[in-house]
């Protein structure tokens, strides 16, 4: 059964039409988003919670309710605090290796089953938890099942898309994210307000909803046709299953481009170390700086600790969840615009436009906080509202560009033999600076105060100049040739060679 119109093969697409069979597995395998945005949220929430802060970490809500001498910037800075938080994203970066030769060796399938039990297990125990050990052991489980499913759903999502709709197919991942980060400061702001502070295990172990829907799910996932050729050589099975997600009978082209492209990873034994072969080399920088570009625009600090940003600049507990709750909101506005605009203006429009955006609204707000909030009391409500106003502006930017181009642009340009070991580095690197300004940012807050905003907005003018000079466009072409875009860029050509020399390489690789 299929739906939309048909694409034919026509400079480099293929025949095609969007099926709902597609719709219905790449939905399913989308909700790893929807965990991963629903952590994001509650971890910011449950920080600012009075009752969790009472259970688990004293010390903070002692100097949050008692200590008047403390500084604004300075009340949340606790290591411990940032390590309930971080513990996750450093768990997840180790796990994303396990991940890689698992999602090889065996397809994406199995690692997005084996991500979706240790997601529903560490939601489970969070909820159960009596101690600062069991609390910290649910993160680090939680951590695990993110490193499989962030490693494998937006392979499973790259490779099951049309190449016309392979950017709003993966733009659906952010989306869920950002389902899964409002769903949490909805749940928080309600959690909180239950007599007897006990909402916060309400909060934990929600989690385990998604993250059952995508375990049950997984065992009705199809293989992508890449990993059925990658793992086997019954062709046909291949062929059948093509035409089912792509819902017509010619797609012998495309089975072509992927049997040839399966050869080749075939013939690599060690992908992590052919990574550093010359003709890989725009790959390997791309999934080491989109990555850390991501995370280095300062969007986590938002998403992780808004509100107790709020609390900061004065806010009460409960408007400072709802706060948190309008900019999830706004940026899951902005993330289905970039849906339904990344394939037709490209990705590179976008990362100019969003850049432009997150760096104008960071300075606005550096600039508020340092001259109309001190150490101590609050800004007024109107430079409240403000600020607030100024962070939706950003996070509108974010899920505008690099929010959902993160994942898209580096799922999309690894070839198949690399795949799996590039985009472990993607997620590793991502998780890896997840994990340090998570832990870093509560004491950097605590040091620089409003110039934090102004550290962030110059990376943002930094990796929006990256772009323009060295990121290609990559709309409407199809993964499996996706080496051509290097092979005519003005700068990638003199590493990776022109036509001839890159097939030498290629020869003399395998």
């Amino acid at each position: 059964m299929a739906v939309g119109l048909a694409i034919q093969s026509d400079g480099g697409q293929y025949t095609g039409k969007i099926t709902v069979f597609v719709v219905f597995s790449c939905t399913i395998a989308a909700t790893a988003g929807i965990i991963f945005g629903y952590d994001l949220g509650i971890s910011g929430g449950l920080t600012s919670m009075e009752s969790f802060l009472k259970e688990f970490f004293p010390q903070v809500y002692n100097k949050m309710k008692e200590d008047k001498m403390t500084s604004n910037y300075c009340k949340f800075d606790s290591q411990m605090l940032t390590l309930f938080t971080s513990s996750l994203y450093i768990a997840g970066l180790i796990a994303s290796f396990f991940a890689s030769s698992v999602t090889r060796a065996f397809g994406r399938k199995l690692s997005i089953l084996i991500g979706g039990t240790a997601l529903f297990a560490g939601a489970a125990l969070g909820g159960a938890s009596y101690n600062i050990y069991m609390l910290l052991f649910g993160r680090v489980l939680l951590g695990v099942g993110l490193g499989f499913t962030n490693q494998s759903v937006p392979l499973y999502l790259s490779e099951m898309a049309l190449s016309k709709y392979r950017g709003a197919f993966n733009v659906g991942f952010q989306i869920c994210v950002n389902i899964g980060f409002i769903l949490a400061t909805f749940i928080n702001y309600g959690t909180v307000k239950i007599k007897g502070g006990w909402g916060w295990r309400i909060s934990l172990a929600m989690a385990a909803a998604p993250a059952a829907i995508l375990t049950i799910g997984a065992f009705f996932l199809p293989e992508t046709p890449n990993s059925l050729i990658q793992h086997g050589n019954d062709h046909e099975n291949a062929k059948r299953m093509l035409q089912r997600i792509r819902g017509v009978d010619d797609v012998q082209a495309e089975l072509e481009d992927l049997i040839k492209a399966s050869h080749t990873s075939k013939s690599v034994k060690h992908p992590f170390r052919n990574l550093l072969q010359r003709k890989y080399r725009p790959q390997l920088v791309m999934s080491i700086a989109i990555p850390f570009f991501q995370q280095i625009t300062g969007i986590n600090v938002i998403a992780f600790y808004a509100p107790i940003l709020f609390r900061t600049i004065g806010s009460g507990e409960s408007a400072s969840l709802m706060s948190a709750t309008v900019l999830g909101l706004v940026g899951l506005g902005s993330t289905v615009v970039s849906s339904l605009i990344v394939d037709k203006l490209g990705r590179r429009a976008l990362f100019h436009l969003g850049g432009i955006q997150m760096f104008v609204s960071q300075m606005l707000i550096g600039g508020i906080m340092a001259t109309k909030l001190g150490d101590h009391g609050g800004l007024s409500k109107g430079y409240g509202i403000l600020v607030l106003i100024l962070i939706c502006i950003y996070v509108a930017g974010f899920g505008l560009s690099w929010g959902p181009l993160g994942w898209v642009v580096t799922s999309e340009i690894f070839p198949l033999e690399i795949r799996s070991a590039a985009q472990s580095i993607t997620v590793a690197i991502n998780l890896l600076f997840t994990f340090l300004i998570a832990q870093a940012f509560l004491a950097m807050l605590c040091h620089m105060k409003s110039g934090i905003f102004f550290f962030f907005g110059a990376w943002v003018a930094l990796m929006t100049g990256f772009v323009f000079f060295f990121l290609p466009e990559t709309k409407n072409i199809p993964i499996e040739k996706m080496e051509k875009i290097w092979r005519e860029h003005t700068f990638w050509k003199r590493i990776v060679g022109h036509d001839q020399e890159f097939e030498k390489s290629k020869i003399e690789g395998a």
